[in-house]
């Protein structure tokens, strides 16, 4: 291998691409505070991997293929397949994504799996440097990011749907209306999608009918309101029917 050869591999993989790689995750990190600040789906933790792992795979097709399109080796264009890797992830990632009663999730995963490949191919494209860096970066979004959010979350101004099942002739929309009231939550739509017996459902009182409506909270911490409308007393089941990272 010329000495050419051997300074382009090591040049990308320095303290420059280490450096880009820290500014991509700080800028996608503050796109991701907008998004999980509004209650918005695709929040802190799937921004900062999208961010991140692009980076990596910009360095890597800009510093991977030195060794093989060096002058006076043989002339061809390795990016191709690179670019093939990350067409086919996306289609194995869009797969990962389901919505469940209304709510997206899985949007992080699909995201985790985009990166892994980020990180394979840089790893392959001998940028191991830059494959570990973006490795423990990831540990950092998801450990360190989660409690984060949870907490942007609860202080954010957000637009949140839930689907509340509760048990009919007790009051119960009246409670909950009232509590959302106390937490200073403004129900902007209510729509009520069902009823039926409730069956197993309630064991005790099988008797008993339950309706289903769906609330559209905005406020301070109105993404997790699902703890509050849970507890009130007749309710049965409380769905997230916004959408969702997992």
């Amino acid at each position: 291998m010329s000495a050419a050869t051997e300074l382009a591999i090591s040049h990308g993989q320095g303290w420059r691409q280490v450096g880009e790689l820290f500014v991509a995750f700080g800028l996608a990190s503050l796109v991701g505070l907008e998004r999980q600040f509004r209650g918005k789906s695709a929040g802190l933790r799937t921004q900062t991997i999208v961010g991140t792992a692009s980076a990596l795979i910009f360095i890597t097709s800009k510093y991977g293929f030195g060794d093989v399109v060096a002058p006076g080796l043989v002339t061809l264009d390795p990016s191709r397949v690179a670019a093939q890797i990350v067409s086919g992830i996306g289609f194995l990632g869009a797969g990962l994504i389901i919505r469940k009663r209304g709510a997206i999730r899985g949007l992080t995963t699909a995201a985790a799996v985009w990166e892994t490949a980020a990180i394979g191919m840089a790893a392959g494209a001998g940028l191991p440097l830059l494959a570990a860096v973006v490795t423990a970066l990831h540990f950092v979004i998801v450990l360190g990011y989660t409690p984060l959010g949870n907490v942007i979350s609860a202080r954010g101004h957000s637009e949140s749907t839930y689907a509340v099942t509760y048990l009919d002739g007790q009051g119960v929309l009246r409670t909950l209306l009232s509590t959302c009231t106390v937490q200073s939550w403004k129900v902007d739509a209510l729509a009520i999608t069902g009823s039926g017996m409730a069956g197993q459902l309630v064991e005790a009182q099988p008797e008993q009918r339950l309706v289903s409506v769906e609330l559209t909270l905005t406020g301070a911490g109105a993404s997790m309101a699902a703890g509050a409308l849970g507890g009130v007393p007749g309710v049965v089941r409380v769905d997230t029917a916004g959408d969702e990272e997992e």
